[in-house]
């Protein structure tokens, strides 16, 4: 008879306890993997906003290229010559004409 009391007593008690507790860690490792994967989720927006930052970065850089690149050369040599214009003329007035040699 005490044998069946046993029996009775792990079917009963016994399996739906055990059930409770896999049930209950189940739930924990689900809600483990639903905050893992919003953690995830996250961090791949936030890498994709930068690359959109740096995508848009580097298409501005390309845009000047293009300029330059398509640009006759004739209007390019042009601005520079008119940006090299200034240096010489403060080269010319900084150095004295008759005091060259001290």
């Amino acid at each position: 008879m005490p044998a069946s009391i046993l029996l009775f007593f792990l079917i009963v008690v016994g399996i739906p306890v055990a059930g409770g507790l896999c049930f209950a860690a189940f739930q924990r490792w689900l809600q483990h993997k639903e905050r893992l994967s919003k953690l995830i989720a996250d961090q791949t927006a936030e890498r994709a906003a930068q690359y959109g930052a740096h995508v848009e970065r580097i298409e501005a850089r390309l845009r000047v290229v293009e300029e330059i690149v398509t640009d006759g050369g004739v209007q390019t040599a042009a601005q520079i010559e008119a940006l090299r214009e200034p240096a010489r003329k403060a080269r010319r007035d900084a150095v004295p004409s008759g005091d060259a040699t001290a």
